[in-house]
């Protein structure tokens, strides 16, 4: 054989080793490594978390109500326009 069919022989052979060390044991150390990272994890203490929560709702309302007025505002033009073309 050529020196190219035995280097194109040895690299498939290399990936078809590096798939089955991936492979072996990856579930598990999958969840080793997840495990590791969520303890890494600065989670925010109490206070903190409500006051996100009331900053998200006050935000929520906020556009909620701006929506409101746009879609109002348009409706409003809507039914203007469809009676001025109605009579």
């Amino acid at each position: 054989m050529s020196k190219k069919a035995d280097s194109k022989k040895e690299v498939k052979s290399s990936k078809k080793d590096s798939a089955k060390k991936t492979k072996k044991g990856g579930i598990k150390k999958y969840f080793r490594d997840l495990k590791s990272e969520i303890k890494k994890v600065v989670w925010p203490d109490k206070a903190k978390v409500v006051n996100n929560t009331g900053i998200v709702i006050g935000v929520m309302v906020v556009v909620g109500l701006f929506l409101f007025g746009i879609d109002t505002a348009l409706m409003a033009g809507m039914n203007a326009l469809l009676s001025i073309g109605g009579k």
